[in-house]
């Protein structure tokens, strides 16, 4: 929360990162759907939409894999940090700005409210 344009009413205090397995995940039900939070080597934070471009499947239920997860109904490839399909497979899923303070994971609360 560091940039001088948002204000700690911008963010939404989610979980702590403890509360995440170490290259697991954990799921967030927010207006916009189901959102699966990461957490990949040396406790990096990534969060998307929890449903693969492909065909829906539940990303919070996939393999993680350095900052990629594999989808666990095609075995799809997504960069967590941009939601991108690694090629040849081609769409993305929907990703969320987060940050980590004192331990606690926080969301943009405009994300939460819609897919702006």
């Amino acid at each position: 929360m560091s940039s001088s344009s948002s204000t700690l009413t911008d963010w939404v205090e989610i979980l702590s990162v403890e509360e995440i397995p170490s290259l697991g995940s954990r799921v967030f039900q927010a207006p916009v759907g189901q959102i699966a939070i990461f957490k990949v080597e040396n406790d990096q934070i990534f969060a998307v939409l929890d449903q693969c471009p492909h065909k829906g499947g539940p990303l919070s239920q996939g393999i993680v894999h350095g900052k990629t997860v594999t989808c666990p109904l095609h075995a799809w490839n997504i960069q967590l940090g941009d939601g991108c399909a690694q090629a040849p497979d081609q769409g993305c899923v929907k990703t969320f700005t987060t940050q980590v303070q004192k331990g606690m994971v926080f969301f943009m609360r405009s994300e939460l409210q819609s897919y702006a």
